[in-house]
């Protein structure tokens, strides 16, 4: 049976973690009616040997609350398999730091963003047409958490849509590869839950907890870009 792998980089916060499960098991809630093949999820962060890139249906890179910066050992392996995937021609789809690292490894470099951390449920501005962006929702809503960026596009990356605060917040690397910096697979239960958790570094750094977690949404057209990526490659 064909699999999807998942790439598992890291774990959300610990009461996500305990109610909701890991991110693998977000990613399979999200896309539960629309993937009917298998499901394989592979800890990348030196757990397990990572497997033939080119044997899986599609690959999935999850988040990380690590950065890609930090250049860890499990990291740079993970950059080699993800470059063998894209060349061998397997689909792949990066979540945030999933994102980020895909864009690393075929050529680009991540770092702080310079405009600050973005939380919560955000604005999405299209930029140009793709099949896994939803064409009618100009613009659309998606929920983020990350502080790092791609500030360097890989040669050949076009961009698909930015927010206020992440001018590359969905990418595509090539004919079969793409990568957004929001999470489809958060939902707006998760994304408070992630606002709650980090309050103190949310105000510590000048932005308003209250303000960003009355705001927070479901957002639809963020989630159905995994479905659509999925449906691509059944």
């Amino acid at each position: 049976m064909a699999e999807i792998f998942v790439f598992v980089a890291g774990d959300p916060i610990p009461t996500t973690l305990e109610e909701h499960g890991g991110w693998f098991s977000l990613i399979r809630r999200t896309a539960a009616s629309t993937w009917k093949g298998g499901w394989r999820a592979i800890d990348v962060r030196g757990v397990e040997p990572l497997p033939d890139p080119a044997s899986p249906r599609a690959i999935v890179v999850t988040g990380s609350a690590s950065s890609v910066t930090e250049r860890a050992p499990w990291m740079l392996q993970l950059e080699e398999n993800l470059r063998g995937a894209v060349s061998s021609g397997t689909p792949v789809l990066g979540i945030c730091f999933g994102h980020q690292i895909l864009g690393q490894a075929l050529g680009g470099r991540v770092d702080r963003n310079p405009r600050g951390r973005e939380i919560g449920t955000v604005e999405v501005e299209l930029t140009s047409p793709d099949p896994l962006l939803d064409e009618t929702a100009r613009p659309f809503t998606a929920n983020m958490t990350h502080v790092d960026t791609l500030v360097t596009l890989p040669p050949g990356a076009r961009l698909l849509a930015r927010t206020a605060l992440e001018p590359h917040a969905a990418l595509r690397f090539g004919d079969r590869a793409w990568g957004v910096q929001f999470h489809p697979e958060i939902d707006a239960e998760v994304m408070r839950q992630y606002v709650s958790g980090r309050r103190e570094l949310i105000e510590s750094e000048g932005l308003d907890a209250d303000a960003i977690h009355a705001a927070i949404r479901e957002t639809p057209p963020g989630a159905g870009v995994l479905r659509r990526f999925l449906r691509a490659v059944s």
